[in-house]
């Protein structure tokens, strides 16, 4: 950084955001900037920090609202937000393990037609057998962000 604060276009030139979205972050009380003068938003290293954790727990799955809670010092319910996406984070976790490993398989498999193949149907036994309760839940869950609008960073 040349110097201890700088520009709206200069944090979101260093992100690769568009300059609405740090507009959008302030309006939904993510940031918070200093003013200079001129009325000019103004942003320092905590500023940077702040926008780094937002664009971190976005990719990991968290909702703006959810990184709202976790940045608010004084949020009641902070815990329970974090203890909520920790059980997500393990879910999805445990589904791409599973996935990595009907891909690994996949890759190995001499099975012309894979999805026949009984190693790789390992894979999807507990959907066969009537258990999408995780799955669907997931997919809900990916469904309500969406349309929460969670990709907002996203570039």
């Amino acid at each position: 950084m040349k110097s201890s604060v700088i520009s709206i276009g200069e944090l979101a030139g260093r992100f690769g955001l568009a300059t609405h979205v740090l507009r959008h972050w302030e309006d939904v009380g993510l940031l918070d900037p200093e003013r200079d003068a001129a009325g000019r938003r103004r942003y320092g290293r905590d500023e940077l920090v702040r926008v780094a954790v937002i664009l971190r727990n976005q990719a990991a799955g968290m909702s703006l609202e959810q990184i709202r809670v976790l940045l608010d010092a004084e949020a009641p319910e902070r815990h329970l937000v974090l203890e909520a996406h920790v059980a997500d984070l393990d879910r999805r976790m445990a589904e791409m393990q599973r996935s990595r490993e009907m891909t690994m398989h996949a890759l190995r498999c001499r099975a012309h037609d894979v999805a026949n193949c009984p190693g790789f149907r390992k894979g999807v036994d507990d959907l066969l057998a009537g258990d999408a309760s995780t799955l669907v839940a997931g997919l809900a869950e990916q469904s309500g962000r969406a349309g929460r609008g969670r990709r907002v960073g996203s570039r």
